[in-house]
């Protein structure tokens, strides 16, 4: 079986934050995986294995699932839009859309590595890749003739937008973590993801990007599909958070990493803006400082789902939206919404964190960028 479940598509979510004034895009372009994936997977019907396309995915933001794009991501993404005074973003693969005010290239289980990559270690089996990163700016690059009629009028527009290029990684580090490879042979995917994302970068920046929001990972080890796949001694836990150190190791080594890339592309691209936006604080923060944000303190625990292994409402055969499962009453106290991804109260914070700081070097509505 592959393992699709941590790549399932979610809601779209719109964190209530205040019109920004401070910046205006004229259109955003969207890459990633699940985190954003704005229906891109089912716009030609819903394959069966897909429960985030079902209720209750989409019930706090949009009562019933849209009919367009009922798996849209839930996403700190989502918010961007919005908050610099854009609609929501289209999936690319979507029909009849405008993409004059950008698009969401984004597709469950994208990795930065193409799949040749994962064959060649032996590991074709975990990769459920229907887009990698190079994949999508490649459907970006086939979209351009349908969004502007010169090259001069793409560089016009892609100058005055912002690109947002991630999260990359996730689902590259599943593939050997979900063939329970050992973490040593996972740490040596770190460079080659990485150098990845800086030659997508760089592509967009050929294209005539000059604005790149580029998102690090997570820290999978506090996630409940994780927690409950990976069983560990007790003292391979965090005494504090009960994430598992060794797998938030691994976030945290590519995050650096990422960082250091940014670095050295700023330096080779001075007259190019790339914004680091920071997933890993805030959900540690959401563990370690719960009652700041509203939420409640427990071990990591998901609002949707089935009891299964330990405390975490996670169940591989009961996940939310399959039969058994069952959604919080108020997911706005939940960080986890499904185990895999966020709930949309922790969206909000991260978008803002995001927009505002202190989540993103520098924020993306910097006070001090004209």
């Amino acid at each position: 079986m592959k393992f699709v479940l941590v790549c399932v598509v979610v809601l779209l979510v719109v964190a209530g934050l205040r019109p920004a004034v401070a910046q205006k895009y004229a259109a955003i372009f969207n890459f990633g995986d699940s985190l954003v994936d704005a229906g891109n997977l089912v716009v030609d019907g819903i394959p069966d294995y897909l429960a985030t396309a079902r209720l209750p995915y989409g019930m706090t933001y949009f009562g019933t699932p849209p009919a367009a794009a009922p798996t849209a991501a839930s996403s700190s993404t989502s918010s961007v839009p919005q908050e610099v005074g854009l609609p929501l973003l289209p999936p690319s693969k979507a029909k009849n859309a405008t993409f004059h005010r950008g698009a969401n290239f984004a597709i469950t289980g994208a990795t930065s590595l193409d799949t040749p990559y994962f064959q060649g270690r032996g590991l074709g089996h975990t990769v459920w890749n229907s887009g990698s990163l190079h994949t999508q700016i490649k459907w970006f690059q086939d979209m351009k003739a349908s969004i502007c009629n010169s090259s001069q009028e793409c560089k016009d527009l892609f100058r005055r937008s912002l690109f947002i290029v991630g999260e990359f990684g996730g689902n590259d580090y599943n593939s050997p973590l979900f063939a329970f490879r050992p973490l040593e042979e996972v740490h040596t995917f770190v460079p080659d993801v990485v150098d990845s994302i800086g030659k997508g970068i760089e592509k967009l920046i050929a294209e005539g990007a000059v604005e790149l929001v580029v998102p690090g990972v997570l820290p999978i080890g506090c996630f409940p599909v994780y927690l409950s796949i990976f069983r560990k001694q007790p003292e391979m836990y965090g005494s504090r958070s009960g994430c598992i150190k060794d797998l938030n190791t691994l976030s945290w080594v590519h995050n650096v990493a990422l960082q250091r890339k940014i670095a050295e592309l700023r330096a080779k691209h001075p007259g190019v803006r790339i914004i680091y936006a920071d997933y890993y604080t805030p959900a540690m923060q959401f563990v370690l400082h719960a009652e700041k944000y509203g939420f409640l303190r427990q071990t990591p625990r998901a609002c949707c789902g089935a009891p299964g292994v330990g405390e975490y409402n996670f169940n591989l055969t009961s996940k939310c939206g399959d039969l058994g499962s069952s959604a919080c009453d108020d997911p706005s106290n939940h960080w986890s919404w499904d185990g895999i991804h966020y709930t949309e109260a922790s969206y909000g914070h991260i978008a803002k964190g995001w927009l505002y700081g202190p989540f993103a070097d520098p924020p993306i509505l910097d006070s001090h960028h004209h």
